[in-house]
């Protein structure tokens, strides 16, 4: 019996000094410190994890391929598709950017909605895109409209393309353009924000990603495009992309009218502002950094003209936002936050059109341009009684209308009376297919929400949630008089 308990006793011992001994193991905070100190587990050897993965897929990949003859073309085209992936990834998380700058332009009691707008338009764009749209903008050569190959079933010269490896592969153009064409219908969410439907925005979205952009981007990029053909040049999209949006958001802000308490009793304007300024500038350098993918991507491969463009897009950007800041110092007496982000996003999408062909100094003088027209745009619209929260329609409609010009102007072998052409047509098909969306929509679903929607803000009314829930909110002073006027 002795022994018995003896025997226990040590086992309990040796328990007691093994838990001492492990028991800073168990605590996490103590696990993490020791694991920090262990060569092991350095931040250096931690940062290769990714690395060897992607070596040992690789390598995987190469196992699987090896009867496929590694020439110098079938290298070439593998880097090209790779760069466009990496292109396309960048031009996707500028949805992330656009959401941010959205969101912080507009109230509190409006961003879930508007996030929700930015999530689900990347969705639902790539589904339509796939399954007409794209086939629509770059399958067969007709003048006017493509066709054939929906559901991305065509092979490479459907769409317009060599084969691998001399083009790229069908997936990762696909993937390319979609993305750009959310972008489009993306422009036209903050123009419309703090009044619209839930439903008919992702209606329109359908329509514009399936069939307004596709047409008007057949005419420029796809094959036999009649714009194309008569020598309209947009390297990356100022009208193909930006101004489409920006004529779709023009008419969308116009139909929907003005947000409650916008305009005084005299009819003049009233600034409404951002509820976080903090959102609204990590927007926009998120869409400043997605758009080295945006124009360098255009070049559809991995060649020397990629950094000179990434450059080009760089200096036009800078240059915006310089000339804003300094022209809405000397026009309002204070540098403003807003006129300064959205200075650097015009210069984005003026020098995106000829991005390829400029100099570094007609960069700069594009994007400087564009960031002193920001100025006075946002205002004029303003008494236009086209309430645009976020200054969509000028950055993206002013800008793209100028950045297409100066190509004509800058560009060795463009003419600007061409460029006009190509504006104005693009302009005009833009608005009269997208005032019959609009009309059809207001017809059927409705677009704009009820007053007492709008005042107490699309979150709680149409997603039944909070941005902030459980944070002190400040009353929306403007709203709340309006509304009250209108209920007498």
């Amino acid at each position: 019996m002795t022994s018995k308990l003896k025997f226990r006793s040590n086992r309990t011992k040796n328990r007691r000094s093994l838990s001492v001994k492990y028991s800073r193991f168990l605590e996490p905070t103590a696990l993490i410190d020791r694991l920090r100190r262990t060569k092991w587990f350095s931040p250096t050897t931690l940062a290769c994890i990714p690395l060897v993965c992607l070596i040992i897929a690789l390598w995987a990949g190469a196992a699987t391929a090896q009867d496929q003859e590694l020439t110098p073309e079938y290298i070439k085209g593998v880097l090209d598709a790779i760069w466009i992936l990496v292109a396309s990834v960048f031009v996707i998380f500028m949805n992330a950017g656009f959401g941010m700058l959205e969101t912080g332009f507009c109230r509190q009691k409006n961003a879930v909605n508007i996030l929700a707008k930015n999530l689900i338009v990347f969705a639902l764009a790539t589904l339509v895109y796939w399954s007409i749209g794209f086939s629509t903008m770059f399958a067969g050569d007709h003048p006017f409209i493509g066709g054939g190959g929906f559901f991305l079933t065509g092979e490479s010269s459907t769409y317009g393309l060599d084969p691998f490896p001399a083009g790229l592969p069908v997936p990762i153009f696909f993937l390319f353009q979609a993305a750009f064409a959310a972008t489009a219908a993306t422009i036209v969410s903050g123009a419309v924000a703090e009044r619209i439907e839930f439903s008919a925005f992702l209606f329109f979205s359908l329509l514009i990603t399936g069939i307004s952009y596709p047409i008007t981007g057949h005419w420029i990029w796809g094959s036999g495009g009649w714009l194309g053909a008569m020598g309209f040049k947009d390297f990356a999209g100022s009208t193909a992309v930006h101004s489409v949006g920006g004529w779709a958001a023009l008419v969308g802000a116009y139909l929907l009218g003005p947000r409650m308490g916008k305009y005084d009793e005299n009819n003049q304007p009233r600034a409404i502002p951002g509820h976080n300024m903090g959102f609204a500038t990590l927007g926009c350098l998120i869409l400043w950094i997605g758009w080295f993918g945006f124009n360098p991507g255009s070049q559809l491969a991995a060649d020397e003209n990629v950094v000179y463009i990434a450059v080009t897009t760089n200096l036009g950007a800078a240059a915006g936002g310089a000339t804003a800041t300094i022209t809405s110092w000397l026009k309002d007496k204070k540098p403003d936050l807003s006129m300064v982000i959205n200075g650097v996003l015009i210069g984005l999408v003026g020098v995106t059109a000829g991005c390829d062909g400029i100099s570094y100094l007609e960069a700069v003088i594009i994007g400087g341009v564009a960031g002193i027209i920001v100025v006075f745009s946002v205002p004029f619209f303003d008494k236009l009684k086209i309430d645009d929260p976020v200054g969509a329609t000028s950055v993206h409609l002013v800008g793209g209308m100028w950045g297409t010009l100066a190509v004509g102007i800058f560009v060795e072998g463009a003419n600007i009376f061409t460029q006009a052409i190509g504006i104005i047509s693009v302009g005009l098909f833009t608005v009269i297919l997208c005032t019959i969306f609009w009309l059809a929509l207001k017809a059927t679903v409705g677009i704009r929400v009820h007053p007492e929607q709008e005042y107490q803000g699309l979150d709680i009314s149409e997603h039944g949630m909070e941005a902030y829930n459980g944070f002190v909110k400040e009353p929306d002073a403007l709203g709340t008089a309006v509304f009250h006027d209108h209920s007498h």
